[in-house]
């Protein structure tokens, strides 16, 4: 599998990861990379500040698109801090659970939309 790198400092212009607009960007080019087939390094050199706005752009959306397990075999990030690594990790826990819940709470609206399971 081929692997690409993509230093976030390059993509967002400055060391602060702080707009949900700059994960966005970082996000479109690495499912342009899983679509390809190519594993994604994620470099976090030169930065200085992440938010949990861009990780849940940049990274917690993939959820919503891909497996666990794609992500985890797909991505990998580097060359950040112990603090940032935690962050992440609540960043997509939290997308696990709102995207894994999704479907079951669509259907439930649909269900009491349609008025099915009432007895009236």
């Amino acid at each position: 599998m081929e692997t690409i790198e993509l230093k976030i400092y390059n993509i967002v212009g400055n060391q602060l990861c702080i707009e949900a607009e700059d994960g966005q960007k970082v996000y479109t080019l690495i499912k342009k990379g899983f679509v390809e087939g190519k594993k994604i390094i994620l470099s976090f050199q030169n930065v200085s500040m992440i938010t949990t706005a861009f990780l849940n752009t940049a990274i917690g959306q993939l959820y919503r698109d891909y497996t666990e397990e794609k992500i985890k075999s797909s991505l990998e990030v580097v060359n950040i801090d112990q603090d940032d690594v935690r962050r992440i990790k609540r960043v997509t826990d939290t997308a696990k659970a709102f995207y894994k819940d999704r479907e079951g709470q669509l259907k439930k609206s649909i269900s009491e939309i349609l008025g099915e399971g009432n007895d009236d």
